[in-house]
């Protein structure tokens, strides 16, 4: 891709290509599609959110993920700089009747040099969780 685009540097072009990374993992994990979600993390990635235990490893994180109850999310906006991607959204269970709770968030993604996801930290809004 920075053969293509002589006028980006290498840190530049992955910008872009992180974030088309963090949406395509949203994707996934939509649609329960744990092995696509797997090869967007760095084998060194490390996942960390609220209420759970934290994920060192790109097969500890897909491991993590397919333990989480199922969900979507809306994505409300990304904000990216760098190495650096800042995603806002509500995070609404796939299947209502369940009773699980429904949330804002903000997560926090830090990419490798090939634009694969190195960390993610997951911050709520409380007063709904709370509630």
């Amino acid at each position: 891709m920075v053969g293509d685009l002589p006028s980006l540097t290498a840190s530049a072009a992955t910008t872009p290509c992180g974030v088309d990374h963090v949406r395509l993992l949203y994707r996934y994990l939509d649609t329960g599609e744990f092995d696509g979600y797997a090869s967007l993390l760095d084998e060194n990635v490390q996942v960390r959110g609220v209420g759970a235990a934290p994920a060192y490893g790109r097969e500890a994180a897909a491991e993590a993920a397919r333990a989480a109850p199922p969900a979507r999310h809306e994505l409300y906006k990304i904000i990216a700089a760098a190495d650096s991607v800042v995603v806002t959204g509500r995070r609404l269970p796939r299947d209502p009747g369940t009773g699980r709770t429904e949330f804002d968030f903000a997560d926090v993604f830090t990419l490798s040099d090939d634009a694969l996801v190195l960390s993610q930290r997951r911050f709520h809004y409380l007063a709904e969780l709370a509630g």
